[in-house]
């Protein structure tokens, strides 16, 4: 069954959103999405970009495009995975809509009045990524700008705050004042521990952190875990440097699980 925004918020089990940065080709989509379910063994959101806008260099790899993006991704759908996609347009929200079950809005673009409307106007889950320029205390105005269009299934994801240059820091404190403005509260656990354009023409990653900082993000009371994973890190083509290895999901995942169990009860 397609994730619904009642699987979010407090008392409810922890979400888990996990795939690879970019589509590389349907058949890493395919293998991607059916490793995590067998790593996990429960329901999960699957998450691929069918166009990464914002890649430190120009040469870089973006992704496959609109067209030939969602037709993977549907096969995805087809297969029973419910699915989240960046857009990056007003003019892509319709069409993304017909296939995701959650569109994300990309951290630089939080602010954007027009893309958010555009994803709200959808009636899916839109997930806001909170810019690294952004306070934990200003980033409801995103929301509101969403549910002013009558949709409310909005959820808030921390990925750090910018930290001088090329480092970012997680303030846990964050998660509360997010969660306080009234929306279920996301924790990207490994654009968390990304280094922007810390590799010259590409970011790099600090991947010995990330089960840190999201063991942390739990024990808080989150409402869901992004990881973004992939069977060869080292090969991947975005963000491969902070990328969880998809052999260590499977620990990765029931060790959070734990920790939610036990905490579950004083969420925040």
């Amino acid at each position: 069954m397609p994730i619904e925004f009642a699987a979010f918020g407090r008392g409810k089990p922890l979400v888990l959103i996990a795939g690879p940065c970019v589509i590389e080709s349907e058949d890493h989509v395919h293998r991607m999405a059916c490793g995590i379910r067998e790593a996990v063994g429960s329901d999960f959101v699957f998450k691929a970009s069918f166009d990464k806008a914002n890649r430190t260099s120009g040469d870089a790899y973006r992704g496959p495009g609109l067209r030939e993006g969602l037709r993977i991704l549907a096969g995805a759908k087809a297969e029973g995975f419910s699915i989240l996609t960046d857009i990056h347009e007003a003019s892509q929200a319709e069409s993304v809509g017909e296939v995701a079950d959650i569109l994300q809005i990309p951290a630089f673009l939080c602010r954007q009045t027009d893309l958010l409307t555009a994803a709200g106007r959808t009636g899916r889950i839109v997930n806001i990524k909170k810019g690294q320029f952004v306070a934990p205390h200003d980033i409801h105005r995103a929301a509101e700008k969403v549910a002013a269009t009558g949709n409310s299934q909005v959820l808030l994801t921390e990925r750090g705050s910018s930290f001088g240059y090329n480092n970012l820091v997680v303030d846990i404190r964050g998660l509360r004042i997010m969660r306080d403005s009234g929306w279920p509260v996301i924790f990207d656990a490994t654009h968390s521990v990304q280094l922007p354009s810390g590799a010259g023409g590409a970011s790099g990653g600090q991947p010995q952190f990330i089960e840190t900082l999201a063991r942390a993000a739990v024990a808080a009371g989150v409402d869901g875990i992004f990881v973004e994973t992939h069977d060869r890190p080292e090969a991947a083509l975005s963000d491969g440097a902070n990328a969880l290895r998809l052999e260590l999901l499977g620990e990765f995942w029931r060790r959070l699980r734990a920790i939610h169990q036990l905490v579950r009860p004083w969420a925040i």
